[in-house]
């Protein structure tokens, strides 16, 4: 067990206290976008998002597509995704025609040359949709937008193995998708039980063989900490099989389990969950058994092989944090499309309306789905590029930073940099006249560093709007 002496994890490039992180660690931000999505207001428009989608074609850049797709064919407890159970085909079947109609108004806002480099189909469950459908919908955005089809590309989709057989997977590489992500959560059978989410570890295995003779290029892994019935032993077992299978990435979350905001989470006993030093616990001892099987730990929840693009991202100055996550490709634009998507196009983000009954009216009435967003100011991309420096490489040069945006770095955080004193007492940063650095010990509570530089949340109503750091 962790005591509340440091431990020192050398190879990790982390070091638990356990003091620290019973102090910081509490609800903040995740920081996939700054401002964050609480700040959006229903002051933004349709005729804002226009405005803002035209302009952008001067800049030339890139375009990165996202796609929701909301359906489950089951729940599963945990989840706290924005997603619909169902097996009403009618319903998927209207959404399908309306959310082809939102791209057909996306795409003709943008010029034909920009290409999209990324892609990225959520969920829900992406591979709800049959083959036909799936086909049909990546035809109808290839027809709309100018698709990268280079080895550049970087075309994803999240999947359910529990909907996917091997020839599936051939198919979605087929349709052009390179990159996979299988939500795992856990192998252990009684926490599937708990969690109505059972899959077999050879299912699994045999779906990554085939991914991988199809020609995938990069697949992931989601896992969760602090899932009903955990222990460091059982949790131990899965990432020993999935060390086996060797995803090329892994994603490892924390359960947060707030069953007041998702229904589904009240189906979970709130007894069965891990006490908060067993969690602590997992986390520990996943990093320590990814870094030991060759995994870079990249931050927060991410870790990479070696030769993977995050792994590069984060030495050349690519790699960027937003709403899929940490990822590559930081220059694109972001168009989203479908139920409660983010887009962020230059300096705005825009969200689409979060339930499909109003999504649907509004497409049907001819309308675009945008219902609330933010026109970010000069401060909120200044304080936007700090998070993402931290949360990125871990450390950020003050004259750098200032000659890049053409600020006295200094007089200009002044306030923040004072801020930071007693997080560089407890040794979680180093504050020196050059600029600042995340410490070993600092690493595990990064968004904890980077609520200096938010100038919003002093105005947060609730710490429960947030998920706890750990």
């Amino acid at each position: 067990m962790i005591t509340d002496t440091d431990q020192s994890q050398g190879h990790t490039g982390v070091c638990f206290d356990t003091d620290l992180i019973v102090r910081y660690g509490g609800r903040g931000p995740r920081y996939t976008s700054y401002p964050t999505a609480l700040q959006f207001s229903d002051s933004v428009t349709e005729d804002d998002y226009k405005r803002h989608a035209i302009a952008s074609n001067d800049s030339d850049v890139p375009l990165s597509l996202y796609v929701h797709i909301p359906f489950c064919h089951s729940l599963c407890y945990y989840c706290g995704c924005n997603k619909i159970v169902t097996h009403n085909q009618a319903r998927v079947d209207r959404y399908l025609e309306m959310l082809y109609r939102e791209i057909d108004m996306q795409a003709a806002l943008f010029d034909r040359s920009r290409k999209i480099e990324q892609l990225h189909f959520g969920g829900g469950t992406p591979t709800y949709l049959d083959r036909d459908q799936l086909a049909d919908l990546m035809d109808h955005l290839r027809n709309a937008f100018n698709f990268d089809d280079s080895e550049n590309r970087e075309f994803s989709i999240e999947v359910d193995p529990r909907t996917v057989d091997a020839d599936r997977i051939r198919h979605l590489a087929e349709l052009g998708f390179n990159r996979l992500s299988l939500g795992i959560q856990d192998f252990d059978p009684g926490v599937q039980e708990a969690v109505n989410r059972a899959q077999t570890p050879d299912e699994v295995r045999t779906l990554v063989k085939s991914a991988v003779d199809s020609g995938f290029g990069s697949i992931s892994f989601d896992l969760i900490y602090g899932l009903p019935h955990q222990t460091v032993e059982s949790f131990n077992t899965t990432l020993d099989l999935v060390i086996t299978m060797k995803p090329d990435r892994l994603a490892v979350y924390n359960y947060a389990h707030l069953p007041q905001r998702f229904k589904g989470q009240r189906m979970i006993n709130a007894d069965d969950i891990p006490l908060p030093e067993t969690k602590l616990e997992l986390l520990r001892h996943t990093i320590d058994k990814l870094c030991d099987a060759g995994y870079v730990y990249i931050g927060m929840d991410h870790f990479a092989l070696p030769g993977d693009e995050l792994v590069e991202a984060r030495g050349n100055g690519t790699l960027q944090r937003n709403f899929q996550g940490y990822s590559t490709h930081r220059h694109c634009d972001l168009v989203s499309l479908g139920v409660s998507g983010i887009s962020h196009i230059g300096n705005l983000f825009a969200q689409n309306a979060i339930t499909t009954m109003e999504y649907e009216a509004l497409i049907e009435s001819g309308e675009m789905p945008i219902r609330k967003g933010i026109e970010v100011d000069d401060d909120d991309l200044l304080r936007a590029d700090v998070i993402q420096a931290l949360m990125c490489y871990d450390s950020l040069s003050f004259d750098d930073f200032g000659a890049g945006h053409g600020i006295d770095f200094r007089r200009y955080f002044a306030t923040e940099i004072k801020r930071l004193a007693p997080l560089a007492e407890d040794e979680l940063v180093e504050v020196s006249d050059s600029g600042v650095a995340i410490t070993q010990k600092g690493r595990l509570l990064l968004r904890s560093i980077a609520m200096v530089f938010d100038r919003y949340i002093d105005q947060a109503e609730n710490d429960n709007r947030f998920s706890k750091a750990i």
